[in-house]
Parts: C-alpha cells; structure tokens; sequence
C-alpha cells in the first residue's frame, strides 16, 4: 500500500510463470517433452529354405504330372488322325531293259519283293512269294534256283515249282515300257500258272520280248 496515494498497489504477474498443462489449449498437440517414445523396430524373422531333398521332390511331381499331361492331349490328337497303313506303291519304275544281264537280278528284292530275270529272248518279273504258304524264298545262285526256308519249295531260274509243296509256279506281274523306254512294274496285276489250268505267263504284258 502506497502512503502517499492511499492506493492498493496489485503485483504484476509475471510473463514467466508457468501455465500448468491443464491449461493448454485443446487440440494442440502435447509438447515434445511428453511426446511418447517411438516404439523399436520388429525382429525379422527369415525362412529356413527348403531343403535339397524336398526341392528335388517336388520336380520330380511336377515332372510327372507335365508327362501324363502330354500324355493324354497326345492320345487325344491321335483319336482324330486317320488310321490308314502307309505301303509301298505297286507301280513304280526299275530302270531300263539293258539295265539288267541275263540271269536273276535281286536288288528289288527288300523294297519291292520282286526278281528281274531276263532270259535271251524276254524280260520278266517273278512277285517274290512263294505259292505255298507265301514265304518270300531265297535265290541260291550257286545252285540257280529259289529256294523256299519255310517248306522246302524249290523253284527254278524262272520261277516255276519242281521240288517240295509249291502246287503251282511263282506269279509274275504285269511289265510294260514307258514313252522313255523305262520298265514300268504292276504289282496289283499278277500273271498266274494254276496246276491244270491256263498259262498266263505268255500273255501281253507278262513279259517284255527282246
């Protein structure tokens, strides 16, 4: 209290004094000092691989299942495919008729099943089956015959029967020349010479002449 004035002096309060945290205003955000702490980082946890035993498994699974897989698409393709047997054609060419010496020529025998025999005045070819039970026989030429391994028939140079079960001679197939002069050969059309019956080796096309 001042004398003189008579007046009640009231303390200034201070720009220091401190505001209690009640006191803040709402939605501030709390001060650095009572901020919470930042939690650590989690442990990282890492996979044990799988072993080589069970990686090698597991191909080994994949693998089949791919294979029965291609498998079955496979046999599905195929059920739509033409089921049709791929021959040899039964005409076809063998070259010319100065091509061959007198004699048998087996060089037709594998692809063809055919002989070339060529005699001093005619050109033609036996159908390599025999007429027993159709065995393709073997050429002996040191013995100049053919000789059947399934029965024993024996043919001569020209095919026709003397020994063993054979009742008739080998068929010959149909021979003609091209406009180039080179032997065309029928397979399909075979010239026979049933026991007892007609011979039909004589006949056009069963032979070439010379």
């Amino acid at each position: 209290m001042d004398s003189q004035s008579g007046d009640i002096a009231i303390p200034e309060r201070t720009a220091s004094a401190a505001v209690p945290p009640s006191a803040a205003p709402v939605g501030r955000p709390a001060p650095a000092s009572v901020a919470a702490a930042p939690k650590g980082n989690p442990a990282l946890v890492e996979s044990t691989p799988d072993p080589p035993v069970n990686r090698l498994r597991r191909n080994i699974v994949w693998a089949t299942i791919a294979g029965f897989l291609t498998t079955c698409f496979l046999m599905f393709v195929r059920f739509f495919l033409p089921r049709a047997i791929f021959e040899p054609s039964t005409i076809f060419k063998i070259g010319f008729p100065s091509d061959y010496a007198l004699g048998v020529d087996t060089k037709w025998q594998q692809q063809y099943r055919i002989w070339v025999a060529k005699t001093s005045d005619r050109l033609f070819v036996i159908y390599a089956r025999c007429t027993h039970l159709g065995c393709t026989p073997d050429w002996k030429a040191s013995e100049n015959k053919f000789k059947c391994p399934c029965h024993g028939s024996g043919y001569d140079s020209e095919g026709i029967n003397f020994e063993g079960p054979a009742p008739r001679p080998m068929d010959r197939a149909h021979v003609e020349v091209d406009p180039e002069g080179q032997i065309v050969v029928d397979t399909n059309r075979l010239f026979k010479w049933p026991k007892g019956e007609k011979n039909e080796f004589n006949e056009d096309n069963a032979y070439l002449p010379l």
